[in-house]
């Protein structure tokens, strides 16, 4: 990998704009109102799950303030798809339409849409995918602050003014490096599945570090079009050990803030590597398949050296691990004879 060994000037614990030599490597493919008392509807908590309130946020103290007052024309880039939550529950998806249009052209989404064939957002949130990414700034300096979240009001048949939550992704909130002295090396680094999507790269980096130390960076992984969070995320080591002890907690607490969730741990799996062992003079010079996570091993394997290493005794119930899509790790349920 080029950047592999690069070191960049700058600041430890600097935030970064997604950068080319990150990206590249880890994207190859070649990255209140009054009057609302008692009302009830969904909203999206830090770990990502809907849950229910009965009482809008009191925005109208002075402790609230518009985004706009507070600089939001600072050049922060944000994708163009952005969470809403708490909708009234008899809003349609023409109606939430209607009550966005007005930031710029946009198309209204949530989770298997086409397959349900509903009208309605079936638990309370939806997804805003705007043509252009000025759009979303224009909703941010429209909504109305509550300490680190966003608010607008949007109406319904049956209830007028109803605030819901905007939660926009900045694209900066993607990547972070801890440690700038150190070389990204993706042999030290996890995947992070499950990660929760409010969740930044520097929260997962600092998480990380407090329990296994040695992180150097972290970052969140987000579909390419679309440039939003897909709920999992990458960790890179400084050392050994540190990713040693991370992958062999297979899972982790997640906890900072109000967000506490168990996620999966796992090596981050490349699919342009030789076989440790015989370095492709056994596969005919094919990248190697198989990765042993198994800390006794953490090597890649062709299908030939898989099978004499691991028919070894104490070897032979080690699992590969293959990558699959959006760089997910995958084991193999079987064992060599």
């Amino acid at each position: 990998m080029e950047w592999i060994g690069h070191r960049r000037t700058t600041f430890q614990g600097e935030l970064l704009n997604p950068q080319p030599g990150v990206s590249a490597y880890y994207n190859r493919k070649g990255p209140f109102f009054p009057g609302l008392e008692d009302q009830t509807g969904l909203m999206e908590d830090q770990n990502g799950q809907m849950v229910e309130v009965h009482q809008a946020p009191n925005l109208t103290s002075p402790s609230r303030s518009s985004p706009h007052s507070q600089g939001s024309e600072s050049g922060e880039r944000y994708s163009r798809k952005v969470f809403v939550g708490g909708l009234p529950p008899d809003i349609d998806e023409d109606e939430i339409t209607a009550s966005f249009r007005r930031f710029g052209p946009l198309v209204v989404d949530w989770p298997h849409k086409a397959e349900s064939k509903s009208y309605f957002p079936p638990k309370g949130y939806a997804f805003l995918l705007f043509q252009d990414e000025s759009s979303v700034q224009q909703l941010i300096d429209a909504c109305i602050q509550d300490e680190d979240k966003l608010y607008l009001c949007v109406s319904s048949p049956t209830i007028k003014d109803k605030p819901v939550q905007i939660r926009p992704w900045r694209l900066s909130d993607a990547d972070f490096v801890l440690d700038a002295s150190m070389p990204l090396d993706p042999r030290k680094t996890v995947f992070v599945g499950g990660v929760p999507r409010p969740l930044k790269a520097i929260e997962l980096a600092m998480i990380m570090d407090r329990l296994y130390g040695g992180v150097c960076y972290a970052g969140i992984d987000t579909d390419p079009e679309l440039k939003y969070p897909k709920g999992a995320g990458r960790v890179a080591f400084s050392n050994q050990q540190s990713y040693i002890a991370a992958i062999s907690a297979r899972f982790v607490q997640l906890q900072h803030g109000d967000i506490d969730k168990r996620v999966e741990v796992k090596p981050y799996v490349l699919d342009d590597q030789m076989c440790d062992e015989c370095q492709g003079q056994r596969c005919g010079g094919k990248f190697a398949p198989f990765f042993c996570a198994n800390v006794t091993c953490l090597q890649y394997y062709c299908e030939h050296c898989w099978a004499t290493i691991h028919s070894r005794p104490g070897r032979e119930f080690h699992k590969p691990l293959v990558k699959e899509g959006a760089d997910r790790p995958r084991a193999l349920p079987f064992r060599w004879c």
